[in-house]
């Protein structure tokens, strides 16, 4: 383990948890990555007047958001929390999205910066939020990217509320949005109520590297916004990637954030020089990540050992600059012919690679119900239950059993329910990614 950092910035360590050894002819390297920034929050607020963040909310004005009206209420409440959440010096704006994106503050294409004037102004601006009109949701991303393009600040982000499917618009069209959008800010999706489409948001948040969940009850969306708000004050550093690199020989098999959600990374690599890859981790507070790499490496004789990969945190650098190292970790191979060694199975490495499994299980699980497939329902949402009670993930299981009655959670023999809640089953879907942290002894 090594970590490196400036005095005045958070620190970054990285730790390997492993089995190094490999059998004869064995390949396939497997590790998790534990990455922790620490230190940063004296650093964010000193930072926070000299305008270190850009937010733009995107807030859903479509016709749908009037039925009922407590939609549009509890999105002018939840908007208005997240402009008070704001700390003074952050760069802001919030926009209304329909089958068009507008400005609602402070308008002419700019950002404010929030003090308590501004923060007055945005929320008498929100009063006269009203819906009506359809739903293109990368309208509403192109307008935030144009917004956030403007500043300078490390952190970019957005936030995204929305009630309904993405129907005044091509799904290429918003694929496409995401792909230019992807690296420039980070952003959280939400969906209020039921008539959204779960995919549709948890794929906005994957591929800005933010999260997603429902908020069933408007009610509840205050205190969601401003949670989220404060996560994105609590950030400190900006486009920190995990670059890995091999020796001659070693071919990387796939790269997945497994804490705190499920997050495969793989195809998102970009190359940093030889034998070198950069994979996209977004924005970073005092917080901790784990990620799983597998490798494969060339075979070796008995007693051979070598470094299979080189794991570090790096921050590009200006143009023509190397960029920073912050920390970085070493994953090893090593042959032996002792049983014991080679078939050893790392916690860490059967713990997340169970959780993997699991949110796999559970939307193949789901998908396979709506097909009116009973026994792959059965199936995949008893495998769920298993992995959920293996892993002591009780918020998993607690979701799982509003969607099927649990004969024996240790088996993993369960029975699909009858009726189940719109609410229930979406949140169960839109939460299947979140994992619970392997306890280390």
């Amino acid at each position: 383990m090594a970590n490196f950092a400036k005095p005045s910035a958070p620190r970054f360590s990285v730790e390997v948890y492993q089995n190094e050894f490999l059998p004869q002819g064995g390949r396939d390297v497997h590790a998790i990555v534990t990455v922790t920034s620490t230190g940063g929050a004296q650093a964010t607020r000193a930072a926070a007047a000299q305008g270190s963040a850009a937010v733009v909310i995107m807030v859903d004005c479509s016709g749908s958001m009037e039925y009922p009206p407590d939609k549009m209420r509890g999105a002018r409440e939840a908007t208005a929390a997240a402009v008070d959440t704001l700390r003074d010096g952050t760069a802001f704006a919030v926009v209304a999205g329909t089958h068009v994106a507008k400005e609602v503050y402070p308008g002419q294409g700019r950002l404010a910066v929030a003090d308590p004037v501004t923060r007055a102004q945005a929320k008498e601006a929100l009063r006269g939020l009203s819906s009506g009109g359809g739903t293109a949701i990368g309208t509403w991303l192109r307008l935030a990217d144009g917004l956030l393009r403007q500043s300078s600040a490390p952190i970019r982000h957005g936030i995204l509320l929305t009630d309904g499917r993405n129907e005044h618009e091509e799904p290429a069209v918003l694929r496409a949005t995401l792909d230019a959008c992807a690296g420039r800010f980070t952003c959280d999706a939400r969906g209020v109520g039921t008539d959204w489409e779960v995919k549709e948001v948890t794929g906005i948040a994957s591929a800005l590297l933010g999260s997603a969940d429902i908020v069933a009850d408007p009610a509840h969306l205050a205190e969601d916004f401003t949670r989220m708000m404060e996560n994105v004050m609590g950030k400190e550093v900006a486009d920190v990637a995990l670059r890995l690199w091999t020796p001659v020989g070693v071919e990387i098999q796939y790269v997945k954030q497994v804490a705190p959600t499920v997050q495969d990374l793989t195809g998102r690599r970009t190359e940093a020089g030889p034998r070198a890859g950069d994979y996209p981790t977004g924005s970073w507070g005092d917080e901790s990540r784990e990620y799983h790499v597998c490798v494969r490496v060339p075979s070796a004789a008995l007693g051979q050992e070598m470094l299979a990969a080189r794991a570090s945190l790096v921050l590009p650098g200006a143009a023509g600059e190397p960029a920073a190292v912050l920390a970085q970790g070493l994953v090893r191979a090593v042959w032996t012919d002792d049983l014991a060694a080679s078939t050893a199975i790392n916690p860490q490495v059967a713990h997340y690679t169970g959780q993997a499994e699991l949110a796999q299980a559970i939307q193949q699980g789901l998908e396979a119900r709506k097909l009116g497939d009973v026994d792959g329902a059965t199936a995949k949402l008893g495998r769920a239950v298993q992995l959920a009670s293996v892993s002591g993930n009780a918020d998993t299981a607690r979701l799982l059993a509003k969607v099927v009655d649990v004969v024996d959670a240790v088996a993993g023999t369960v029975r699909l329910k009858a009726k189940v809640a719109d609410a229930d089953e979406m949140t169960l879907e839109t939460r299947s990614t979140q994992t619970v942290r392997v306890k280390k002894t």
